[in-house]
């Protein structure tokens, strides 16, 4: 039986990904990861398109934590697709990236996005944003049934 996926990470920087990771495990809130590395990927998997066919679409991810500079499709594709289908539109989106350029920030925030986060380079930062982000999005906030 398929487990439910709590957060969906797309990032593709190893070192991003592990200090996520470790934050994440770090405060118990890495029950049900499911980790892609690019665009088109994280998509197939939201979608239940090519290797994920099998997968049930109604089984949406809690939240869904961004990165913006991925390889194949960027984030602010994914963004997009995310936020113009009916049948994901709803799903929490943290972008987190490196990226602190305004047209970054404004068109995340014309594409839906429900948070935007500037990863902080210090690890101690970083893990701190990443725990407030796993608490707010799966413990405090209340999604629509």
């Amino acid at each position: 039986m398929p487990r439910e996926v709590e957060i969906l990470l797309v990032e593709d920087n190893p070192s991003d990904l592990e200090l996520a990771m470790h934050a994440l495990k770090k405060y118990n809130l890495a029950n049900n990861i499911e980790i892609k590395r690019d665009g088109a990927e994280a998509l197939d998997f939201i979608f239940c398109q090519g290797k994920y066919t099998e997968r049930d679409i109604e089984e949406i991810p809690k939240i869904i934590l961004l990165d913006l500079k991925l390889p194949k499709i960027d984030g602010l594709e994914v963004l997009n697709k995310i936020k113009s289908n009916p049948q994901t539109r709803n799903i929490p989106v943290v972008v987190m990236t490196s990226s602190n350029q305004e047209r970054d920030i404004v068109e995340s925030y014309e594409l839906g996005v429900n948070s935007y986060i500037v990863k902080p380079v210090d690890f101690e930062q970083f893990a701190d944003a990443v725990r407030n982000i796993g608490f707010y999005w799966l413990l405090l906030n209340e999604p629509p049934a």
